[in-house]
């Protein structure tokens, strides 16, 4: 049987333990170093309190290891590897393959218990690579975001043995993961240590060889975030076991709102398969609302790749968030407007526009009459057919505001006799073998039936995780007389041991491998990373030790410690001249510039892009 994980993010302890109550199988957190949000840092307290909620539901912890490690890093990266298996983290996501190397160089002496997971920013494109990485000795790959359902398909078909992560929601990067420079080279702030500029949201001139510019100023690399919540399906047939929510810097109400809605969609693919499909964690989850992905943070929807290359997967006009349709400007008079639509509106609901210059423009509702809105202040650009879209919807960020779901462990429980007093066993559906507890205490004939109270007693489990489904007495129990403090004391007992099981954790193998790899580590990569040695990120001795040994030639320092001089900064599937309706090869008109084509920030400093039309691909360099 196949199982489904929906891996949710957490910025705080305190949003894991929202996304796992809401239906997260598992989350992944940063730690306060080594995590690729700077900004989202936490404590070995604040996880260990995670972990303890989690595994109370069969749920998993992994913390993000995935930035590169210089060499004066290694000692505390290893005290943090050492503190993080003592709280039972499941497993660590890495990016670099010294920090790999080294793991594997420490095992000898430590008994860590963690998988491993090679991140996307391992650049997880194709069968081959996977099947290097799991020669490795990883558990699972976290593939690019950019791969279709036939490539996904086809790398489970290749490497059916290897775990398959794929995202399924949240913001898109337009580079590959893992093979973007363009934050350092431009502010000094690597992406691939946690601190990205976010220079694919910038504004833009696209400029062609004599100089004539065809786009003046407009988010031309700013991608739409990623819906596949009507894909999943499509998803798991793929061989996928683990469905990926970026947000690792989102709040808890963003959090709650998407995986709610993910792990919803996920039950039901289960319901309507039981016998192929299930979970991967254990409990029900009761929500006291419905989610809505279009009122949660979002810059419009795209499937991306999933179904191949299609168009209108970027948002040239603005990075912000967009939010849902709500109708258009039917009327404006003088401090209102009027809103031809079916949306209703509270008063400081959040609404923008695009305005003339093709910019998001917002405004803030002060006070609703129907469909009559008066904003603190009209916007001087707002036109009547202009289409509104509200990125703040009052009414529902106070439901979210509430406690808006329950998680509970469906128990089924069974009282009977011992040769010399009584035994409780307590059950749920992701156990194999029940737990018991037993107490001594002499058999006496009641005058009454107990079965009321003794069903009282051992189903109060209020304040727990777990709730009982049914009841069942054995060896006529329910007609000897059992104190009321000693049920309880049986529930206690089996509550104790119910908190106390975790997931399966095995101890961390790393077996060397038998033999060479079949292919040579340089067919594993995509070609430029032959050009361009820095793609493979090497930061420490040890990465540099490990690519030496896996016999890769050239070896050269990563982009942070030794810039290169008109760099490669970018690789990405997203296409300028096929977004612009200029990729003839696939059925675009002919385009009347002069290539190459240029890239132009308001500051002056340009980019030139290189069409790999081979690999279908957009190749991003610095002019200097």
């Amino acid at each position: 049987m196949q199982t489904l994980e929906l891996l949710a993010p957490a910025k705080t302890a305190v949003i894991g333990i929202e996304a796992i109550r809401h239906g997260a199988d598992a989350v992944y957190i940063g730690a306060d170093s080594f995590g690729a949000r700077s900004a989202a840092g936490n404590s070995i307290a604040d996880i260990a309190q995670l972990c303890q909620y989690a595994h109370t539901f069969g749920a998993r912890v992994y913390v993000t290891i995935n930035t590169l490690v210089y060499e004066h890093e290694i000692a505390a990266l290893k005290q943090l590897l050492s503190a993080l298996d003592a709280i039972e983290v499941d497993a660590l996501l890495l990016q670099d393959m010294g920090v790999y190397a080294l793991i594997k160089r420490w095992t000898t002496t430590e008994k860590w218990h963690f998988q491993l997971h090679a991140s996307t920013q391992t650049d997880n494109r194709s069968a081959n690579k996977v099947a290097w990485l799991q020669a490795l000795g990883f558990q699972r790959a976290v593939l690019a975001r950019e791969l279709s359902v036939e490539e996904i398909a086809a790398i489970h078909a290749q490497v059916p043995r290897m775990e398959l992560e794929v995202f399924v929601h949240g913001a898109l990067c337009v580079s590959y993961s893992g093979v973007c420079y363009a934050s350092q080279h431009c502010f000094g702030r690597s992406a691939n240590r946690g601190a990205c500029a976010q220079f694919c949201r910038m504004k833009f001139d696209l400029v062609d060889a004599t100089g004539k510019e065809i786009e003046h100023q407009r988010h031309l690399l700013s991608l739409k975030d990623l819906n596949q919540l009507n894909q999943i399906e499509q998803l798991v047939t793929t061989g996928a076991c683990s469905f990926k929510i970026e947000g690792r810097l989102k709040e808890a109400d963003y959090v709650k709102n998407v995986v709610s809605a993910y792990s919803q969609q996920l039950n039901a693919v289960v319901k309507r398969h039981p016998q192929r499909y299930r979970r991967a964690s254990w409990g029900e989850v009761d929500y006291h609302f419905t989610p809505d992905l279009n009122k949660t943070f979002n810059r419009g929807y795209t499937h991306y790749f999933l179904d191949g290359r299609v168009s209108h997967i970027a948002n040239f006009d603005t990075p912000k968030a967009m939010g849902e349709f709500v109708g258009t400007v039917k009327a404006i008079r003088g401090h209102a407007l009027i809103v031809a639509g079916v949306a209703s509106f509270s008063n400081g609901d959040g609404l923008c526009f695009v305005n003339a210059q093709r910019e998001l423009e917002g405004f803030r509702v002060n006070r609703v009459e129907g469909n009559k809105l008066y904003p603190q202040r009209m916007p001087q650009q707002l036109r009547e057919g202009m289409r509104l879209y509200r990125n703040q919807d009052v009414a529902f960020d106070k439901i979210l505001a509430k406690p808006t779901a329950e998680r509970r462990m469906v128990l089924d429980m069974l009282l009977g006799t011992t040769a010399d007093g009584f035994f409780l066993q307590a059950k749920h559906d992701g156990m194999e073998e029940a737990v018991s507890c037993t107490i001594t205490f002499a058999h006496e004939k009641a005058k009454s039936l107990q079965a009321d109270n003794m069903r009282m007693q051992l189903t109060k489990l209020g304040g727990t995780e777990f709730v009982c489904r049914q009841l069942t007495f054995s060896d006529g129990v329910e007609q000897l007389f059992l104190p009321s403090s000693l049920l309880a004391q049986l529930r206690r007992g089996v509550v104790t041991q119910l908190k106390a099981l975790k997931p399966l954790r095995n101890q961390l193998l790393i077996a060397p491998k038998t033999k060479p790899f079949q292919q040579p580590i340089s067919t594993l990569f995509p070609a430029t990373y032959q050009q361009h040695p820095y793609l493979y990120n090497i930061a420490n001795a040890a990465a540099r030790d490990f690519y030496a040994a896996e016999g890769l030639d050239h070896l050269q320092p990563a982009f942070e410690l030794a810039p290169p001089t008109k760099p490669l900064i970018m690789q990405c599937r997203h296409c300028l001249r096929y977004e612009l309706g200029f990729c003839v090869k696939r059925g675009g008109q002919r385009p009347t510039w002069k290539e190459p084509l240029t890239l132009r920030l308001g500051d002056g400093r340009r980019f030139t892009l290189d069409f790999d039309c081979t690999a279908c691909q957009m190749n991003i360099y610095a002019e200097t």
